[in-house]
C-alpha cells in the first residue's frame, strides 16, 4: 500500500507544504517516524519531534506555526487528530479484509443465506436461517446462531458468539470473544430459598455503525429487545444487561456495566468502571467519570458526574478535597476538645477555690 502527498491531501481536504509527489507506505507515531511513513502532530508537547523526524509526510493543523526548518512534507488540515482517524480508516481499508469465500473447515447451513463477497474463516459455524450481508468478514471460530441477521460490511472477529435471533446492522465491528444475546440475568426467588430461572425469550439489536469491544457481553431481553442504537462504541469487558437501551453515539469505556431495563440517552460518555443501576433513565449527553456509580435517574441532560452515588463533578471534587483533609480535621477537633476540657477543668478548679475562700470568710 502506498499513496502520495497529493492523494492524501485530496482525501483529507488539506494543503501541501513541500513535495506533492512524496510517497508514504505506512503510518507511524511522530516520535518513531521513518522514511516512507506518514505521521501527525496534534499535541504541542510533541512539536520537537517534527524537526527531527525522518517521516516522509506529517499532518499538522492549519493554525500550526513552524518554528524551525523541517525536512518532511507537511499537509495542513482543519483538525490533525480527526484527519489521522480518517487516514487510518483508509489505511485499514486498503491493506486488509479483501478475502472472500469460505474455508473448507467452516460449517455453513444450507438454509443460511450469504451475500456477495462474504468471507467465513476456518472453524466458524453459521446456523440455519442466518442471513449475512454483502462484504461481511467472519473470522475463524465464530458462532452465529439460528435466524441471526448481520448486515453489510461488518467485521466479526475470532471467537465471537452471536446467539439465535439477534440482529446486527451494517458496518458493525464485533471484537474477539464478545457474546451477543446471552441470557439476561433473570431468576425468581422461590419459597424454599432457591431461584427459578425466568426464560429470556427476547433478542438483541445492534443498529448500524456499532462497535463492540473484546470480551463484552450484551444480554438478550427477557421479552422484546435489548437495543444498542446507531453509532454506539462499547469498549472491552463491558456488560449490557437485558432490556437495556443505549442511545445513539454513546461511548462506554472498559469494565463498565449497565443493569437491566435501564435507558441510556444519546451521546453519553462513560469512563472506565462506571456502574449504572437498573430500571432508571440517564439523560442525553450525560458524562460520567471513571468509577462513577449512577444509582438514580439522571433527568437533566449534559451533566458531568462523578462519585458513587453520582453527583455533579465539581461538587464531588469539592467534597473530595474536604474528605482528604478529614484526618487533619479530626486531629484538630480532638485537640480543640482536649483544650476545651482542660480549660473547663481549670475554670472549675478556680470556681471551687473561690467558693472555698468565700465560705471561710
Amino acid at each position: 500500500m502506498q499513496f502520495t502527498a497529493k492523494t492524501l491531501a485530496d482525501y483529507l481536504h488539506g494543503d501541501i507544504v513541500g513535495d506533492e509527489n512524496t510517497v508514504a507506505r505506512t503510518v507511524a507515531r511522530i516520535e518513531q517516524g521513518v522514511p516512507g511513513a506518514v505521521c501527525f502532530l496534534a499535541n504541542p508537547k510533541y512539536e520537537a519531534f517534527l524537526y527531527t523526524t525522518r517521516a516522509s509526510i506529517v499532518l499538522v493543523n492549519r493554525s500550526f506555526e513552524i518554528r524551525q526548518p523541517v525536512s518532511c512534507t507537511l499537509i495542513r488540515v482543519d483538525n490533525a487528530y480527526e484527519s489521522v482517524a480518517a487516514l487510518l480508516e483508509l489505511y485499514n481499508a486498503m491493506k486488509s479484509h479483501h478475502r472472500k469465500g469460505r474455508s473448507w473447515r467452516a460449517r455453513v447451513s444450507w438454509r443460511a443465506k450469504l451475500g456477495k463477497a462474504v468471507w467465513v474463516g476456518a472453524g466458524s459455524y453459521i446456523a440455519r436461517g442466518a442471513r449475512i450481508g454483502n462484504n461481511t468478514k467472519i473470522f475463524p471460530q465464530v458462532y452465529i446462531g439460528e435466524n441471526v441477521s448481520i448486515g453489510n460490511d461488518c467485521l466479526i472477529y475470532p471467537g465471537v458468539k452471536i446467539y439465535h435471533g439477534c440482529k446486527i446492522g451494517n458496518r458493525c465491528t464485533i471484537h474477539a470473544n464478545a457474546v451477543i444475546g446471552s441470557d439476561g440475568f433473570g431468576f425468581a426467588p422461590t419459597a424454599d430459598g432457591s431461584y427459578r430461572k425466568i426464560p429470556q425469550i427476547g433478542h438483541v439489536i445492534l443498529e448500524d455503525d456499532v462497535e463492540i469491544g473484546a470480551n463484552a457481553a450484551i444480554d438478550r431481553a427477557t421479552i422484546d429487545a435489548t437495543i444498542v442504537r446507531r453509532g454506539v462504541k462499547i469498549d472491552n469487558l463491558v456488560q449490557i444487561a437485558h432490556n437495556v437501551e443505549v442511545g445513539e453515539d454513546t461511548v462506554i469505556a472498559a469494565l463498565s456495566g449497565v443493569a437491566g431495563s435501564t435507558k441510556i440517552g444519546r451521546q453519553c460518555m462513560f469512563g472506565g468502571q462506571v456502574g449504572v443501576a437498573g430500571h432508571i433513565t440517564v439523560a442525553d449527553g450525560t458524562r460520567a467519570g471513571a468509577q462513577t456509580g449512577i444509582s438514580a435517574t439522571v433527568k437533566e441532560p449534559n451533566q458531568l458526574l462523578s462519585g458513587s452515588p453520582a453527583i455533579n463533578y465539581y461538587d464531588y471534587f469539592k467534597a473530595f478535597a474536604i474528605f482528604r483533609r478529614l484526618p487533619q480535621l479530626k486531629k484538630q477537633v480532638e485537640q480543640m476538645r482536649t483544650e476545651t476540657e482542660q480549660r473547663q477543668n481549670r475554670d472549675g478548679t478556680e470556681t471551687e477555690q473561690r467558693r472555698n475562700r468565700d465560705n471561710r470568710r
